[in-house]
């Protein structure tokens, strides 16, 4: 009798330890379902470019942002480490490279900064953020022309500080910020600048101000508009000024797609400078640069033609050695996204 008490007990408790059992790794699976996870991205692109109108032996270049170099030359390796929980999360944005030395100004960190989703509609985030103003990236993956624009070249980078976003409705937006001065990481003046953006239906009216610290102050618009299912109008137009001193211009981007692996764009811009205390200081430049984009899988191929064109200067040399107004290029890119 007593046997047969013990044999019922053990088979009760061998039950009761295999629903405990599966209860507990059940419970495991669910939480390491819905556990957040790291997603690691990024890009590295390199390039060859070559003066069309000069040698290359001179060394001569736009003078816009990056793809300064000729010959065979480096852009830059990005790898973004991203955390998303339910409410709040964070990115690492590191970058390697001439094109990141040029962009980040120091530590290599092109984005470092945690957000809080405080409500569907009010997002706040801290920490080192790209610029929201302009129509161009510092990424070359996202941007369709491998060289950039003089309005992005002149216009901030990247802000520190504290920004929040608010969706108004499902067309407005509206994003406040309070930063240190653009591009600058480590405050040691004391001086903060304000941004705004508002939002519509995929247009942006964007305001930057420093009180005349670095920038001034600088108006921009950027948007851009699907003509068709094939051809893309994008469009960006700016205002910068200091104190008398500053910048304007505007770009256009015409891209049309020619098959699902294939399109070709141009970029049309009219930047020009000016001082109020020196009318010689004034400058103006058109540039038109036709650029085609071939993808393979994750690799974007960009075979690129620039021509600037300067309108009251003559910066450049020419291929017979005589001063020019002009200068063309060729490059073609390869940019990998992982």
């Amino acid at each position: 009798m007593n046997m047969i008490t013990f044999s019922n007990f053990g088979k009760k408790i061998t039950l009761l330890a295999l629903l405990i059992f599966t209860s507990v790794a059940t419970f495991a699976q669910d939480e390491e379902a819905e556990a957040p996870k790291v997603a690691i991205s990024g890009t590295v692109d390199a390039y060859y470019q070559t003066n069309l109108s000069s040698s290359d032996t001179d060394g001569q270049s736009f003078g816009s942002s990056f793809a300064n170099e000729l010959g065979f030359a480096l852009g830059m390796a990005n790898i973004i480490a991203s955390y998303e929980g339910e409410k709040t999360g964070a990115v690492a944005d590191v970058v390697f490279g001439p094109r990141g030395d040029d962009a980040v100004g120091g530590y290599n960190l092109n984005q470092l900064y945690a957000y809080w989703n405080v409500s569907e509609k009010t997002t706040l985030t801290v920490g080192r953020f790209n610029t929201f103003l302009g129509y161009e990236v510092i990424s070359p993956s996202a941007n369709f022309n491998y060289s950039t624009s003089f309005l992005f070249s002149n216009g901030p980078f990247s802000h520190v500080g504290l920004k929040a976003d608010f969706a108004l409705s499902d067309d407005f937006s509206l994003m406040l910020a309070l930063m240190n001065v653009t591009d600058t990481n480590n405050n040691l003046t004391g001086v903060y600048s304000m941004g705004a953006q508002l939002g519509y239906a995929g247009q942006y009216l964007n305001f930057y101000y420093d009180g005349g610290e670095t920038l001034g102050y600088e108006i921009d618009y950027t948007g851009g508009f699907d003509l068709s299912d094939t051809f893309f109008l994008g469009i960006n137009a700016a205002y910068a000024d200091n104190d008398g001193a500053g910048f304007a211009g505007a770009a256009l981007y015409p891209q049309i797609a020619t098959s699902d692996s294939f399109s070709v764009g141009v970029r049309g811009e009219y930047f020009s400078t000016f001082d109020g205390d020196d009318a010689t200081d004034d400058a103006g430049v058109f540039a038109a640069t036709l650029t085609g984009s071939y993808t393979v899988e994750n690799l974007i191929i960009k075979p690129e033609i620039r021509l600037d064109s300067w309108s009251d200067a003559e910066p450049f040399i020419a291929a017979d050695g005589t001063t020019s107004k002009s200068l063309s290029s060729f490059l073609v890119a390869a940019i990998y996204s992982f």
